[in-house]
């Protein structure tokens, strides 16, 4: 399965690309940050992320979308571009008819590290780890467009098990637990910038 994640922003957005085996091993394909300047026209710079976001799932033509889903912040500019960067995104893909899947931040961090509330550090660590890299993914942005990425691919079993599919194998079963128990917790932050 080949996914590519967002971590929408309006001036760092970042995409990654993976490729996901069956067995869960994941390689990277690409990553990127799309980037624009803050003192530029709104719509300009929705447009240019937008082209951008649009060349590169031409160009890597993913299975699937993964976009990291922001519930609340405090920081209402920040949530206004994230949503913008988002609509784009989701705008893209349905053009292109590829499925979508938003993922909150705790879920990518427990899908990376197992821990729901894990530091940034620790999932950067776990990103390099995952993919066979030698150096963190940078920026930030970029790092986080992988674990969002990874996240989907290794979650699209159960979800596809959910729907009567297949059956979870015992992990995932402990894991879906664990994220029922744990009732959301967490799920108002981003990836900490």
């Amino acid at each position: 399965m080949r996914v590519l994640g967002i971590d929408p922003g309006l001036t760092r957005c970042g995409i990654g690309v993976v490729d996901v085996a069956q067995d869960r091993r994941a390689t990277l394909v690409a990553v990127t940050v799309i980037r624009t300047a803050p003192d530029a026209p709104l719509e300009r710079r929705l447009l240019t992320i937008g082209d951008g976001i649009a060349a590169l799932m031409d160009q890597h033509r993913p299975d699937a979308i993964a976009i990291e889903r922001v519930f609340a912040q405090h920081n209402v500019r920040t949530v206004m571009g994230v949503a913008q960067i988002s609509g784009v995104a989701l705008h893209a893909a349905a053009s292109r008819s590829l499925p979508v899947g938003l993922h909150t931040p705790t879920e990518v961090k427990a899908a990376i590290t197992g821990y729901g509330t894990a530091e940034k550090r620790q999932v950067q660590n776990m990103v390099a780890k995952v993919l066979g890299l030698e150096q963190i993914p940078k920026p930030a942005d970029a790092a986080d467009a992988l674990a969002i990425a990874i996240c989907h691919a290794w979650r699209a079993p159960m979800v596809a098990a959910d729907a009567g599919s297949s059956p979870l194998t015992p992990a995932q079963q402990a894991w879906r637990a664990a994220e029922k128990a744990a009732g959301g917790s967490g799920a108002t932050h981003r990836l900490a910038r």
